[in-house]
């Protein structure tokens, strides 16, 4: 990790919450207006039986720390690393922001909308991001380093995107953050002795929020098909391509992380990608070529230049600044060249719905 990310206090928990750059999650703002025309009446019986779903609320329960929670912590906690403490900590304040982020989003959608199905999606979705932030801040609070979220909420900057944008990157987001955690827990479900801290053992039903959170926006695509077609084509593939990259570069920023879990971080992302791949048949007709040759070298090349951004900013002066604006030139290029590769062209399956099999 960057010296610069270091996380040793409250203070730099807090400020790495707060950065806005290429890598660090967002909160964003949206039209209202936009969201309020919005129909899923060609999907009403499917939206009808998610929303009783969310109103059983199977996970109410879950979110909450067992008897052994803090003893299995006591007994991981002083074998790690100061390098695997570092990453653990960067993974948490992450984690949690982008929880946080969804949560603040939603509920201002919810607060807005006049739209009764968008406004009770939004009541949902946001319940479970603020249990999930909730549970992630006590884990940094064992560190002494909890996140102020109203400070947060206040501080950090904010996004516009418009409600298209929006409802593609969060579905891809919670899709591949269940592809993430699932990959994690059936890893450490067949290793228990490489589960380094007991948050872990929540994964597996804190996932299947993410899916279900996924599968609302993949009923909101199907049921306006137009989402789907022409020119939005072109805007699909830059979002699977913009989150597939960000997680890629991000993970080989944590090579010990996925290490103390007996993963590889080249292979763990890229078998997220597949299972990625196979949920996202269910919305979107094109899919990214992750098996060709160009895309691996690609990410690989994102990778090494963003950690010569990081040595440019590292420099004072004109040279520091020469050097971030030749490395971020770089970085679009080398997007470019990927965003231009061939996709694969793939039939929808004939059901919107999918169950979390993986």
């Amino acid at each position: 990790m960057n010296a610069a990310t270091t996380i040793v206090t409250g203070a730099d928990a807090n400020e790495k919450a707060r950065q806005s750059n290429m890598l660090s999650p967002r909160f964003y703002t949206t039209d209202h207006d936009a969201f309020d025309r919005i129909s899923v009446e060609p999907v009403r019986a499917q939206w009808d039986a998610m929303m009783q779903e969310y109103e059983g609320d199977n996970n109410h329960d879950h979110f909450q720390r067992d008897a052994t929670f803090l003893q299995e912590l006591e007994s991981c906690v002083p074998n790690w690393t100061p390098e695997l403490r570092q990453e653990m900590l960067d993974f948490f304040v992450s984690s949690l922001t982008s929880e946080f982020s969804g949560c603040v989003l939603y509920n201002e959608i919810r607060k807005n909308v006049k739209n009764p199905d968008i406004k009770q999606l939004m009541t949902y979705m946001a319940r479970d991001e603020s249990r999930h932030a909730g549970f992630i801040n006590m884990s940094l609070r064992d560190f002494d380093l909890g996140i102020e979220l109203g400070k947060l909420k206040s501080d950090k900057p904010y996004t516009f995107f418009k409600p298209i944008y929006i409802i593609y990157a969060t579905y891809l987001s919670e899709k591949i953050g269940y592809a993430r955690y699932i990959t994690i827990y059936r890893q450490l479900e067949r290793h228990p002795e490489k589960r380094f801290h007991p948050i872990f053992r929540w994964f597996e039903r804190w996932c299947n929020d993410e899916f279900r959170h996924g599968e609302s926006f993949a009923l909101i695509m199907r049921a306006n098909p137009e989402l789907l077609q022409g020119l939005n084509l072109l805007k699909i593939r830059f979002f699977l391509l913009a989150v597939y990259a960000t997680m890629y570069v991000r993970d080989h920023r944590r090579p010990l992380l996925h290490e103390a879990m007996g993963l590889e971080a080249t292979s763990y992302d890229y078998e997220v990608f597949r299972i990625t791949n196979e949920i996202t048949q269910q919305v979107f007709p094109i899919a990214l070529d992750i098996d060709h040759p160009e895309f691996k070298n690609g990410m690989n090349r994102l990778v090494e230049i963003a950690d010569a951004f990081d040595a440019a900013k590292s420099r004072s002066g004109v040279l520091g600044l020469l050097g971030r604006a030749w490395h971020g030139a770089r970085a679009l290029a080398a997007f470019c060249r990927l965003y231009l590769l061939p996709v694969k062209r793939q039939k929808l399956l004939e059901e919107a719905r999918m169950r979390p099999t993986w």
